[in-house]
């Protein structure tokens, strides 16, 4: 893939991450509420997360054989257990409180990642990218109904996931200029998978088929949002980047109505309204030829 700066084909890619990450939770719910079955323990849907992820991604270098480069293990390695924690909070969120609320909470990881490439990828943030992020995260705050009693134990259990996937952000930008995506999202889910086998080891309990069927599909979504948010984020700064996850809340306001018949209310579509006017400035910004600097 062509990896110079386009931040048009970042937010596409971005979008569609968001989208799969979605689909994720979407599945991940169903699984730890009993809809499936007998409800499975949030590190076992995080470990079948990461099994079939990396099964996808092991397969597919069997067949195009790509060359690697020397791992960065350090970055892997912290990139990997955030990655694992902030996903396995992010189940154990989404079966305790609302799913619009854990993705609202949760994916307040943009604003994170942006505070956090500050410091540690002195990436610069002009106005029109901190007032989209403001605009976004006002958005967020709108959909987790405040007053509403959403601030309980599946609340925290989201905050500590956007905490979690905010630091991922950062390593993945550091990764994305060194390695190749492909070779990234191998190593990431080898080492995911690695420590989330020992993890399920203690609360390991056999599925039934329509649990292996849910479990295989919140690998594939997730090896196919990987994907996207590797690409995007060699091709714009983390801080462009970030704020489109935001998007993620609409696609599971959407998820929502289409599977189990929940229609958003009028708070949805103002935090939904607000999230999706943040991206489009953002877009609209960075899309704009910019003036070639004086000889």
């Amino acid at each position: 893939m062509d990896t110079r700066p386009n931040p048009a084909i970042a937010a596409a890619l971005t979008l569609a991450a968001s989208a799969f990450a979605a689909g994720t939770t979407l599945l991940a719910k169903a699984l730890g509420t009993g809809a499936l079955g007998p409800a499975l323990h949030p590190l076992q849907v995080s470990h079948g997360r990461f099994l079939f992820a990396f099964m996808i991604f092991a397969t597919a270098a069997t067949v195009l054989r790509p060359r690697f480069s020397r791992p960065n293990w350090r970055l892997h390695i912290g990139r990997s257990s955030l990655g694992w924690g902030g996903v396995t909070l992010m189940f154990a969120a989404a079966a305790f409180i609302p799913l619009s609320d854990a993705t609202a909470i949760s994916f307040l990881n943009p604003v994170v990642g942006m505070l956090l490439a500050i410091p540690f990828l002195g990436e610069r943030i002009g106005p029109w990218r901190w007032g989209s992020a403001v605009l976004a995260f006002a958005g967020a705050m709108v959909l987790t109904r405040p007053g509403s009693g959403a601030l309980e134990f599946g609340a925290l259990l989201a905050l500590g996931a956007a905490c979690a996937l905010g630091g991922e952000l950062i390593c993945i930008k550091l990764l994305s200029g060194r390695e190749k995506p492909f070779q990234i999202l191998l190593v990431n889910n080898a080492i995911g998978l690695t420590i989330a086998t020992i993890a399920v080891s203690f609360v390991w309990q056999s599925p039934n088929a329509a649990q292996w069927a849910a479990l295989a599909g919140i690998g594939a979504l997730m090896a196919s949002a990987q994907t996207c948010f590797v690409n995007a984020m060699r091709m714009a700064d983390a801080s462009f980047v970030s704020p489109f996850f935001y998007t993620s809340l609409a696609f599971a306001a959407l998820y929502d109505a289409l599977v189990f018949s929940v229609l958003p209310d009028s708070v949805s579509y103002i935090g939904a309204a607000m999230i999706l006017t943040a991206a489009a400035i953002l877009v609209w910004r960075e899309a704009r030829p910019r003036p070639r600097p004086l000889p």
